[in-house]
This record gives C-alpha cells, structure tokens and sequence, in this order.
C-alpha cells in the first residue's frame, strides 16, 4: 500500500482518538470526583498515548497529523446511556482497527495497530463493566446550568487550554529539533492538567464545561511555531492575570494565579528555546 494511503487510514485512527479522548473526559468531569470516574479519565490517557503514536507514524511516513475530532456519540441524560455510548464508540474503533490491520502490509504499523487494538478490546469490557456500576451506584450527571462571568471565565480558560494541547502537540511532532519536540510535549501535558482543573472547577461550582478550540497554528518551521507559542502564552498569561483580578472566590482566584505562573513559565521556555535556535544559526 502506499504511503499516502496508509496515512489516509491512519490520521482516519487519530481523529476517533480524539474524539473518544473529549467523548471520555466529558463523562468523566461530569460525574465529579470518584473511583468510576477516574477510571475512565484513565482510560481517556490511554487514547492519548494512541493518538501519540499514531501521529508519530503519520509524520515519520511524511504525513501530517489530522487535528480534526472524529465521531462522538454524546446524546443521553444518564451515566449509564453515556456508558452505552462508550461501549459503542468502542466497538466502532474495534471494528475499524481490525480493518486497517488486514489494509495495512507494513509490519512495524501492524504491529502498532494490534497493539493499540488490545486496549480498545479492554476499554470496550471496562465500559460494558461501567454500564452495570453506574445503575448500581446510581451515579449522576453532577453538571448545572450555570451561565454567569465565572463560568464565562473557566469555559474561556478550558477553550485556550484544548487549543494549546492540539497546537503543543502538532508543533512537538512537526518540529525536527529533539529539544524543542520534547518541551512541546512536556508543555502539552502541563496544559491538559490545567484543563482538567478548570473543567472540575467548572462542575463544582454548577456550570457545564464546553469542550470546544479554537484555530491551530500550523506552522512548520520550528521558528515559526515558537514565535506563535510566545505570542499566545503572552495574551493568555495577562488574561489569566486580569480573570484573577475580576473573580472573588479565593480559591478559584489562587487556581487562576497558578495557571498563570505556569504560562509565564512556558513563555520562558519558549523564548531560551527561540533564543537558542536563532544562535545556533549564528554559528
């Protein structure tokens, strides 16, 4: 088969990792803190680390990786419909998997397939597993109606971090320079804890967290993308500061100074990278 075409079939992969990786942690910052709960936000980095390898592929055959988000299933009104729905996502990338792995004549990208394949037919047992806990437990949909500044606030804050997990991600796997590739993802990782923070946040004080981004740099020199890097962690990290400044929860104002201090600290890292490249060239 030809590169292209495997490509093709792989970003197809990638983006139904996205979208199960959303459809997963909705459910879970829904549910609020719990043992279920957890469980299923570590199943959601499980597809996080698929998506990684799979976009590696992508790259290493001179592709690009997809950053669109594939089929979601969300309609329900109780945890256990939402677990149904798990389970069918799961068996969707089941049956697509196995059919990309007969596609496929590259052994190495087989092999990846099959592996990434043993998990899904476990997380499709965990789930059917969840539908019978979630009836017992009588677990809920602890999301509210909320819609004020804060929660204004917390969904603007979720929205730029989704944006810089997907443009981290892409620049880390886009960028030839190792150093450069391994902050990125350092930094994507920072930034999904900060997303996982204000989506609880967001639960907690009654509102509904909107998992939604906003446009991706693309850039493909390593320059490029650390200059757009800069510039996004600057307009954040002074919108943090001012969000801080509006609110009047204290709790809430220290976890926005903290997110802060994080992008300011990316904004250092970024620029020794900037910095360091552009004396490399010197040289």
């Amino acid at each position: 088969m030809e590169k292209e075409k495997i490509v093709a079939l792989l970003n197809q992969d990638l983006e139904n990792e996205h979208g199960a990786i959303i459809q997963y942690l909705t459910h879970a910052y829904a549910m609020g803190e719990g043992e279920m709960a957890c469980e299923i936000e570590a199943i959601a980095r499980e597809e996080m680390r698929h998506l990684d390898w799979l976009a590696e592929t992508i790259v290493a055959l001179g592709g690009t990786p997809s950053l669109k988000r594939g089929k979601m299933l969300m309609t329900g009104d109780a945890v256990v419909d939402w677990m149904k729905n798990d389970v069918l996502l799961e068996e969707d990338a089941i049956s697509l998997y196995r059919e990309h792995i007969k596609a496929i004549d590259d052994p190495k990208i087989k092999r990846l397939l099959q592996r990434i394949l043993s998990d899904e037919e476990s997380h499709h047992g965990d789930f059917e597993h969840f539908i019978d806990k979630a009836a017992r437990e009588k677990a809920k949909d602890l999301r509210g109606s909320r819609q004020d500044r804060v929660s204004q606030i917390l969904n603007w804050g979720i929205e730029h971090e989704y944006t810089v997990i997907l443009q981290y991600l892409l620049h880390s796997y886009l960028s030839p320079n190792e150093d450069v590739k391994k902050e990125m993802e350092d930094q994507a990782i920072n930034e999904m804890q900060h997303l996982g923070w204000l989506a609880e946040e967001m639960v907690d004080g009654g509102g509904n967290p909107r998992m939604e981004h906003t446009e991706v740099d693309r850039s493909t020199r390593t320059d490029d993308m650390l200059r757009a890097d800069i510039k996004i962690e600057k307009e954040v990290a002074a919108e943090y500061d001012r969000a801080a400044k509006e609110v009047k929860d204290e709790g809430l104002k220290k976890l926005l100074l903290r997110i802060r201090d994080h992008e300011v600290y990316h904004i250092d890292v970024f620029s020794d990278l900037l910095k360091g490249s552009a004396e490399k060239k010197n040289k």
